[in-house]
C-alpha cells in the first residue's frame, strides 16, 4: 500500500511507504507542483541564451551579449508583470554596456556570505584545491558561462562576476535601483525576521499594501530548513547540482550548510590570506 500504519500507545500514525514502487513518482508530482524545486525553477537566471534568441550576436565572442543586456530586459518587461531573476553578475558596465538600470529593474536583493565560508562551498562546487579556489575568488576579471553546453551555446550565458569584494561593492555603491543587502549568516540564524523584512522591502518597492501573513511565513521557513533541503536532494536530486568532472555523479548542492564553519575547517594561512585580500569589505560587513 501507499501508507504504513503505525500504532503508538493510543495513537495510530499513517506514514508514506517509501518502499512502494510508485513512491518516487508521487513525490516528484508533489515537488513539481508545491515544492522548493518548483519555486527555484520558476526563478530564472539572467542572463541566459534564451533571452537573446531574437537578437544578433556572436556567441564565440566572450562579451558580445553584454550589448543586449538592456534590450533583452526591455523585451522581458513587455509582459508588464513582476518577475524575479537570480544572477551572479556584478552591477556596472562591460564594454560600456550597463547590466541593468532603473527602467528595467524595480530593485535588487543581494545575499552576501563570509568569504572564509564561501571558499569551502567554492571548493566543493568546482572541485578546486585551496590555491585555485582562492585565486578564483580574487580574480578581478572572473566570469561565468555554461561550460557543459559550450559547443552549442558558446558564451551566450556570459556573466561577469569579478572578485568576491568587487562583486559586493558593485551592488552596494550603485545608486540606480533600490537594494536590500542580506548577510547569509543572518538569513541562516534569524530566518523568520530576515524573510519578513525582505517581504516588506518587496512590498514597498511594488506598492503592495498587503501585510505579511505570519503563519504562512512560518510554514515557508520550516519547509526550507537546510537539513530538509539536503535530505530532499539526497532522495530526489536537485536541478542546480552540477556533474562532477572526477566522478560520474552529481556534486551535492546542499553540502555543509550550518556546518560550513571556517573557524573549524579552514587552514589558518588561508584564513589570513582571505582576510588580507578582502579586509575593507569584510570590515564593512562586520566579518572582522
Amino acid at each position: 500500500g501507499y501508507l504504513i500504519k503505525k500504532k503508538e500507545k493510543n495513537k495510530v500514525n499513517y506514514l508514506a511507504n517509501d518502499k512502494h514502487p510508485l513512491f518516487k513518482t508521487l513525490v516528484d508530482l508533489v515537488r513539481r507542483h508545491t515544492g522548493v524545486e518548483d519555486i527555484i525553477n520558476n526563478i530564472g537566471q539572467f542572463p541566459e541564451k534564451r533571452h537573446f534568441k531574437d537578437f544578433n550576436y556572436d556567441q564565440k565572442i566572450v562579451t558580445d551579449t553584454t550589448k543586449l543586456w538592456l534590450r533583452a530586459q526591455e523585451k522581458i518587461n513587455l509582459e508588464k508583470k513582476l518577475i524575479f531573476f537570480k544572477t551572479h553578475n556584478a552591477f556596472g558596465n562591460v564594454n560600456g554596456n550597463s547590466f541593468t538600470d532603473q527602467n528595467n529593474s524595480v530593485g535588487a536583493v543581494y545575499i552576501v556570505r563570509d568569504p572564509r565560508n564561501v571558499i569551502t562551498s567554492l571548493k566543493n562546487h568546482y572541485e578546486l584545491d585551496d590555491n585555485k579556489a582562492y585565486s578564483w575568488m580574487c580574480n578581478e576579471k572572473n566570469y561565468l558561462y555554461d561550460v557543459d553546453n559550450f559547443a552549442e551555446d558558446g558564451y551566450s550565458d556570459f556573466q561577469f562576476i569579478g572578485s568576491w569584494s568587487t562583486n559586493y561593492k558593485s551592488w552596494k555603491i550603485q545608486k540606480k535601483i533600490p537594494i536590500k543587502i542580506i548577510k547569509y549568516e543572518d538569513l541562516l540564524n534569524q530566518t523568520y525576521f530576515v524573510i519578513k523584512d525582505l517581504l516588506e522591502f518587496i512590498n514597498s518597492l511594488t506598492k503592495n499594501e498587503s501585510k505579511v501573513n505570519k503563519e504562512k511565513l512560518k510554514k515557508a521557513v520550516n519547509s526550507t530548513l537546510f537539513e530538509k533541503l539536503k535530505d530532499n536532494e539526497e532522495k530526489e536530486g536537485f536541478s542546480e547540482a552540477v556533474m562532477s568532472k572526477k566522478e560520474k555523479k552529481k556534486i551535492s548542492f546542499f553540502n555543509l550548510g550550518p556546518k560550513n564553519d571556517w573557524t573549524k575547517i579552514l587552514d589558518k594561512n588561508l584564513t589570513e590570506k582571505i582576510e588580507q585580500a578582502f579586509e575593507e569589505s569584510m570590515k564593512d560587513l562586520n566579518y572582522i
